[in-house]
């Protein structure tokens, strides 16, 4: 099938089941390339075992893993709408009706992700999807983090995220909670759907960080 989209460790690619008419997205990541990047198999394992506990329409579902010796195939719903980041794009900012009703979905499967004990950790509009009826997937929960990650505190302790979407907590170093840290990224997703840009913007990101530190 087509290619949709091209990442560090390999493709994703447009399947039919040929007896449904079904179409899926096809993870193909190369195995030898996955195991040489640090971290790498790690996101993949957790991305994975992530995706097997969630089955919620706002969430993109994850329908079967196969691997052979040089690949793994991950076998994901198909949405063909692409990504929230484009629709913005397209049309500079959205309608406050539109964003309202792309944010009350967004905050449904953030907040039934967060039920599961799941934290996404790298919302963004880029990691959300739209479907052909208008309506969000969240995806990529290759940063995500489970119960087991918490600290003897009950924080997660690991910087993770993209830059302009990163709570100020978890730029401290001192522990963060991860569902607080989704919200802050949740509202920097509502803020650029409805104003047509980002709060917090520099090239250097010594001054991005303290401007989000300081808001």
């Amino acid at each position: 099938g087509r290619t949709l989209g091209e990442g560090n460790f390999g493709k994703v690619k447009q399947a039919r089941n040929r007896a449904t008419g079904e179409h899926f997205a096809v993870k193909i990541l190369d195995r030898g390339r996955v195991l040489s990047l640090r971290g790498a198999d790690d996101q993949v394992r957790r991305e994975i075992a992530t995706l097997t506990m969630l089955a919620h329409p706002n969430v993109v579902r994850l329908h079967e893993v196969a691997a052979s010796k040089t690949k793994i195939y991950m076998v994901l719903e198909f949405v063909n709408g692409g990504e929230l980041f484009d629709r913005i794009a397209i049309k500079r900012k959205l309608s406050e009706r539109e964003g309202r009703r792309l944010f009350q979905q967004l905050i449904d499967g953030v907040s039934y992700c967060h039920g599961k004990g799941v934290y996404h950790r790298d919302l963004k509009p880029e990691n959300v999807l739209i479907d052909r009826k208008g309506n969000i997937k969240i995806s990529d929960f290759g940063l995500s983090a489970l119960p087991q990650h918490l600290g003897n505190d009950g924080l997660l302790h690991t910087t993770c995220g993209s830059p302009n979407y990163i709570a100020p907590e978890v730029l401290q170093n001192r522990g963060y909670d991860g569902s607080l840290s989704d919200i802050w990224s949740c509202g920097v997703i509502l803020y650029i759907m409805l104003v047509g840009h980002l709060p917090f913007v520099d090239r250097n990101m010594v001054v991005l960080y303290q401007k989000v530190d300081l808001r």
